[in-house]
């Protein structure tokens, strides 16, 4: 069972469990998206023994935990718990200009995602698809909303007319992951896909799974310095 990171056992032993350089090193590979375990062991140049050894010691500190892929229900992928890390304050910033969310449909945990960020962070934020709908749907409409947040059902669109090289990419859909790929400046958040359920709950699970996530990372990037003056 995992310790509570909120106590101060939990504290402790997140504490002793960064104290190992391997852990500290999975730790980092993890910070801004989810990472599946044989990708992070090549990242690392960690076998697999050694890998699910130090992944035990940080589950069991309450640092990280575990995702089944929405998207073939048979991978998995690593992620960290923002809950655990937050006090812990590991990282100096990241420095990140803009952020785009990136979905399959762009209907709605991207633009979802896009309006929290608007709501955290005054880092400039975007939305796009792989294989945009033609509309946000109507309950993501209703979620934001609900949450005080303005979307707009016309407003979606394709990747490659939003995405520059500059920016901070993040996948918050399995599907969309894999067609992206990995890349120095892109990351990926594994959240279920609302849409086939289509009920307020499963809406209000994702926007509190994506507010979490979203919460950690405005607290870890900070936008680029003004460029100095002539």
């Amino acid at each position: 069972m995992a310790i509570d990171p909120s106590s101060l056992r939990g504290r402790a032993a997140a504490h002793h469990a960064l104290g190992d350089p391997a852990r500290l090193a999975i730790v980092e590979a993890l910070m801004i998206g989810d990472v599946a375990p044989g990708e992070l062991g090549r990242a690392l140049g960690m076998p697999s023994n050694l890998l699910a050894h130090h992944l035990g010691v940080l589950q069991q500190a309450g640092l990280v935990g575990r995702t089944r892929s929405d998207a073939d229900r048979r991978r998995t992928y690593v992620r960290l718990i923002p809950a655990a890390l937050r006090a812990l304050n590991p990282i100096a910033p990241l420095t990140v200009s803009r952020v785009v969310f990136v979905c399959t449909r762009n209907g709605a945990r991207s633009p979802l995602a896009a309006a929290i960020w608007a709501d955290r962070s005054t880092i400039p934020v975007a939305s796009a698809g792989i294989d945009p709908a033609p509309r946000v749907h109507p309950r993501a409409v209703s979620t934001a909303h609900r949450h005080g947040l303005r979307l707009r059902t016309h407003d979606t669109a394709h990747v490659d007319d939003v995405v520059t090289s500059t920016d901070l990419l993040v996948a918050v859909c399995d599907n969309a992951y894999r067609e992206l790929g990995p890349a120095p400046r892109r990351a990926h958040w594994s959240v279920p896909d609302p849409g086939p359920i289509d009920t307020e709950e499963i809406f209000e699970e994702v926007f509190g799974r994506l507010a979490e996530r979203i919460d950690w990372l405005a607290s870890i990037t900070t936008p680029p310095e003004p460029a100095p003056a002539n």
